[in-house]
């Protein structure tokens, strides 16, 4: 279905812009919960750990890598926030690709976002498994990861105030750690205490073969996992349906997004590439724990150990927020089990949640079986589902503009700046990703574990319209109201 299919006109109440659909949902999410979660979701296991690995392959041309990827996952996080002001809903992505290209590509996008935050739990329970191991060596990684999964599932199944109010205080313990790094890293290269001494140098990061140690091929090849590393910045988007003013929280969280990419990113990075020679990290060993140990601070490491631990849990808690609430949304549109749709007493989809954390007990497994490769694995299967998902959220962008420029729609009042021409750049981005991870052949399964997906989701499609032809019919905003509340719309 083209964009000339779709869209509404714009004196007829199809999505106004700035207005929030009532979904059934707690709107308990305040301004600065959002703000943190925005905040906390953009820092997580992609940094914390797989950072050491990405060194270790491009050496402090990473920083340039880290820089050039914000670039591109902020002009898709503009696309995303010019969408959720037309129509803020918590099934945002699936439901803009539904509406600009198609009840098909809704099922798929919605289907495959899910799909990311379990394999994203997966990785973040590896992650704190690993970083349980650097102070119980003893206890096997598989154990460590099936205990913090059940801890978290039952966290999720509490009301939204309460995962927002977690989320938070997980969110400003991750923050305050990095201001403190950069600062303490800052003073050692500054004035050279700690046992880093004269090593510690802004030189470091030329001074050992360059910045582009291994060649700007070898750059371009970690560019995969400084992806990952984003993955989790669109989550504010799924709290739309649940945020208390939408049209002001979201603008702001948006906008944020490059001062904390420069700081959390590129400045820590670079800071810890001051104090460490580039060629002193190694893969499975977080960049930030090896810094610390450097410089000598008395439990330093043992601290930014606990960070990074809370760091992996917090992404993992949210992971498990969004997979319940993109079901419901599945479940709304016929897509999925209808009772996946049905909320708990506290307005949570509990049945949701239950199913993606029993899923994400795919990691345990992974974790028993192969530990050295577990977090590889899951990292570049959640990439290549993340991008189709941020690939389905420019394009519906790009037709949600035409639409506009049509007087099909109307306007958002938080247009992206640059109008579609920063969308075609981001697009033209995540096609050479997708290119370099057909490359790389560590990274290559994900295409292959695609390829069955895909296979799987054409099945089901297929299967769902034998059962239910009425599917493939493109159904308004206000359609969508009345599935999920039984209500219509105001």
């Amino acid at each position: 279905m083209t964009s000339t299919q779709v869209g509404t006109n714009p004196g007829d109440g199809n999505g106004a812009s700035g207005e929030a659909p009532e979904e059934g949902y707690e709107r308990g999410l305040g301004s600065r919960q959002v703000q943190m979660i925005a905040i906390g979701g953009a820092i997580g296991v992609g940094l914390f750990l797989g950072a050491g690995a990405n060194i270790a392959k491009a050496g402090p041309s990473l920083i340039l890598m880290y820089a050039l990827a914000g670039v591109i996952v902020f002009f898709i996080m503009r696309a995303l926030g010019e969408l959720l002001l037309y129509r803020p809903v918590s099934g945002s992505f699936s439901e803009y690709a539904r509406e600009f290209l198609g009840p098909f590509f809704g099922f798929v996008t919605g289907w495959t976002y899910w799909l990311m935050w379990v394999v994203t739990g997966m990785a973040e329970l590896t992650a704190a498994a690993i970083y349980v191991h650097f102070w119980f060596p003893q206890i096997p990684q598989w154990v460590t990861a099936l205990v913090f999964l059940v801890v978290l599932f039952v966290a999720n199944l509490i009301s939204v105030k309460i995962f927002g109010e977690i989320e938070f205080w997980f969110s400003m313990v991750k923050v305050t750690a990095l201001i403190g790094m950069i600062v303490i890293g800052l003073g050692v290269v500054t004035f050279g205490f700690s046992q880093a001494g004269d090593a510690a140098a802004v030189s470091n990061i030329w001074a050992h073969d360059g910045i582009f140690p291994n060649g700007i091929g070898s750059s371009l090849m970690t560019l995969q996992g400084v992806m990952f590393a984003y993955l989790a910045v669109e989550l504010v988007g799924v709290t739309a349906g649940e945020s208390e003013d939408p049209e002001k929280t979201l603008p702001k969280a948006i906008n944020t997004l490059p001062w904390r990419i420069i700081v959390f990113y590129v400045g820590a990075l670079s800071v810890i590439l001051m104090v460490v020679k580039w060629t002193e990290f190694e893969e499975g060993v977080s960049p930030f724990v090896a810094a610390f140990a450097k410089i000598g601070i008395p439990a330093g490491a043992a601290i930014i150990n606990f960070v990074v631990l809370t760091a992996a849990l917090s992404s993992c808690n949210s992971g498990m927020y969004s997979t319940g609430r993109m079901l419901r949304d599945l479940a709304a549109n016929s897509e999925a089990p209808r009772i996946l749709g049905k909320l708990s007493s506290t307005k949570t989809p509990a049945l949701g949640i239950t199913l993606s954390a029993a899923l994400m007990g795919i990691g345990v497994i992974l974790n028993y079986i192969v530990p050295e490769k577990a977090f590889g694995y899951v990292t570049s299967v959640a990439t290549a589902a993340g991008i189709w998902t941020w690939l389905m959220i420019l394009i519906s962008h790009i037709l949600y503009r035409r639409a506009v420029v049509a007087g099909r729609l109307p306007a958002s009042s938080f247009p992206a700046p640059g109008g579609t021409v920063c969308s075609w750049i981001a697009v033209a981005f995540l096609l050479l990703v997708t290119v370099l991870i057909a490359i790389d052949p560590d990274s290559r399964i994900s295409l292959y574990v695609g390829a069955g997906w895909a296979i799987c989701l054409a099945v089901g499609w297929a299967i769902l319209k034998s059962r239910n032809p009425h599917i493939t019919t493109k159904s308004t905003p206000q359609d969508k109201q009345l599935q999920t509340t039984g209500r219509p719309r105001s």
